[in-house]
C-alpha cells in the first residue's frame, strides 16, 4: 500500500470517527465503567487522535499517551466526582474501549466536532 492511500485511509477513518463522536452523561457511561471499558482522554489531548491511534492499534502513540496519564482508565475518584457533577463527556466507542473526554464550557456547542480536544 502506498503512504497516499494510508494517508487517505487514515483521512477517511478519523472522518467516520468524528462522526460518531457524540455527547453523553455520566449516567448513561456507569454500566461501561462497571464492565472496565471506560477510557479516560485528557481535555489537553486531541480525543480524535486518541481514537485514531486506538482503532489502528498505533501501540507507540497510545503507550505514550498511557505513560504520561493523558490517557487512563478511569478510577472510582474520577467516577464519584463525575456522578455527583452529572459530568456531560464527548464518547467515541473503539471496541471494546469507549473513550471518554469531560465535556469543557466553551466546548459544549462546538461549530464542528474536529474541534475536539
Amino acid at each position: 500500500m502506498s503512504s497516499n492511500n494510508q494517508t487517505t485511509d487514515i483521512d477517511a477513518l478519523r472522518a467516520n470517527i468524528n462522526n460518531e463522536t457524540s455527547q453523553i452523561n455520566w449516567g448513561e457511561l456507569q454500566r461501561f465503567f462497571a464492565g472496565g471499558w471506560l477510557i479516560y482522554v485528557d481535555s489537553n489531548t486531541n480525543l480524535l487522535d486518541v481514537a485514531v491511534a486506538f482503532s489502528i492499534d498505533n501501540k507507540e502513540d497510545v503507550s505514550k499517551w498511557l505513560t504520561s496519564g493523558e490517557v487512563a482508565k478511569v478510577t472510582d475518584d474520577q467516577a464519584k466526582q463525575w456522578h455527583h457533577g452529572n459530568t456531560s463527556f464527548w464518547a467515541n466507542v473503539i471496541k471494546p474501549w469507549v473513550l471518554i473526554q469531560p465535556i469543557k464550557k466553551s466546548d459544549e456547542a462546538p461549530s464542528t466536532k474536529e474541534n475536539i480536544h
